[in-house]
């Protein structure tokens, strides 16, 4: 086993996979070189002291330090300095090693490779090892006005709370539509928080923004028709991304490759007032994101089954003939980040394997 295969299996160990493919094995050998990989195996996702890395590696910590450092500088392996002493992990292959590299702004003709690798990947495994399991690694949060104070919205539901409940705020590209450009949507709509944040701001990834940028995100992604999706968790989040349905790989999930469980919806679905309805199809055909309606006999018609929950079909109705109402099979969100990966880790199969690398 060589050292892309070595790197290939730890990254594997991840709960959003790394499964075996001749296109993983290019997409490796163009980030990496072999010496690079070679110190990589002997690092985990916990950020380590260099000069530990070094160790295990077997150079000199000055070269683990000069390599590292210019990978991280290329948003490859994470970093953090604390008490003046520089660390580094491993990134998983979703968030990190597809998405941070189309970040930085300039797209060479490496990354226009890459993105079109990290397309063919995602349909030659990468898709189905992010969504396969019962367990979602992320949610779709509905648009703010589409919900009715009534329904006793959870703190988690609400997109602004989530804003609110973090300490730092990035914006970046969305390495999506970045790598794919199959749409005119906005790419600057990718909001990180705190620790990725402050990563991704230090290595020219993202900008730093104030709560109020946010929230003016989150206003034009919804003018654009894009669904909010973040972290399948109650807590705080990681990120909050705001997806189409044609570039972005969560979505896509469902879009692309038809797996159900590719992410959670939220705890709503579309209904539609039939009497206030006048068939006018911009529900249908402007802004539903999973062609879950359609309108029959000049009446809109939700395909329960399909709808995400994501509200954007409500705040777009001129005649306010569709509302949000609560699923009566809502999906249980994990109260922390801990508890739901510990939940993908043992439905996949590899907490004893992610478990034993943590430790190495």
């Amino acid at each position: 086993m060589d050292v892309y295969d070595q790197l290939r299996e730890i990254l594997d160990a991840y709960p959003t996979g790394a499964p075996r493919s001749p296109v993983f094995d290019k997409i490796l050998r163009i980030l990496f070189t072999p010496e690079e990989a070679a110190v990589l195996i002997h690092m985990n996702f916990s950020p380590r002291p260099v000069e530990a890395i070094a160790a295990a590696a077997g150079v000199p910590v000055e070269e683990a330090d000069r390599m590292l450092g210019a990978l991280a500088d290329r948003v490859l392996v994470f970093s953090r300095e604390k008490g003046g002493k520089r660390s580094y992990g491993l990134l998983p292959t979703i968030p990190g090693l597809f998405e941070y590299p189309f970040m930085q702004g300039k797209i060479t003709p490496q990354l226009e490779e890459l993105g079109k690798l990290w397309d063919d990947y995602h349909g030659d495994g990468l898709g189905a090892a992010f969504a396969g399991s019962p367990t979602a690694v992320a949610r779709v949060i509905p648009v703010e006005k589409s919900v009715d104070a009534a329904l006793r919205v959870h703190p988690y539901e609400e997109v602004k709370n989530l804003i609110d409940s973090v300490d730092f705020i990035g914006l970046g590209p969305c390495a999506c539509r970045v790598s794919l450009h199959h749409c005119e949507k906005p790419t600057e709509t990718c909001l990180f928080f705190d620790a990725p944040a402050r990563f991704l701001v230090e290595k020219k990834a993202a900008r730093q923004i104030t709560r109020e940028e946010a929230y003016a995100v989150l206003e034009r992604a919804e003018e654009e028709g894009l669904v909010h999706t973040s972290t399948n968790t109650a807590d705080r989040p990681g990120f909050l991304c705001n997806c189409c349905q044609c570039c972005c790989i969560i979505l896509k999930g469902r879009t692309k490759l038809g797996i159900s469980s590719a992410f959670a919806p939220s705890g709503f679905l579309a209904a539609v007032r039939s009497e206030e309805c006048t068939g006018c199809g911009i529900c249908a055909d402007e802004r539903c994101p999973m062609g879950a309606i359609d309108i029959k006999e000049d009446v809109a018609s939700v395909a329960v089954e399909k709808c995400i929950g994501c509200g954007l079909c409500v705040t777009a109705c001129p005649v306010e003939a569709i509302a949000l109402v609560r699923r009566s099979d809502a999906p249980e969100i994990p109260a922390t980040n801990q508890e739901m990966l510990g939940k993908v880790l043992t439905e996949k199969g590899k907490l004893q394997k992610f478990t034993k690398l943590m430790k190495s």
